[in-house]
C-alpha cells in the first residue's frame, strides 16, 4: 500500500493545480501541511500553466492498494 499527500491549490485563472508528495511522514499534521502550502504560495515556488498559485483549496491523503492477478 502506498500513500500520497496531495496539496491542491487555486491558480490565478481560478483553476486547480496539485502537488503530490509520496510517502509523507506520518502522522500527517494539518497545521504543518497548511503552513507548507502557504509558504509555497508566498514564495511563488511553482507556477502552473493557468498561472501562479494564489490560494489553498484542499489537502488529502490518497492510499492505493495494488493486487497482482496471476495470468496463467
Amino acid at each position: 500500500m502506498s500513500k500520497v499527500l496531495e496539496m491542491i491549490f487555486v491558480t490565478e485563472e481560478g483553476k486547480t493545480a496539485t502537488i503530490s508528495v509520496d510517502n509523507p511522514k506520518e502522522p500527517v499534521n494539518v497545521n504543518t501541511v497548511k503552513l507548507a502550502m502557504e509558504q509555497l504560495i508566498a514564495g511563488n515556488v511553482f507556477v502552473a500553466s493557468s498561472g501562479d498559485f494564489v490560494d489553498l483549496k484542499a489537502a488529502r491523503i490518497v492510499e492505493r492498494n495494488v493486487e497482482e492477478v496471476e495470468l496463467i
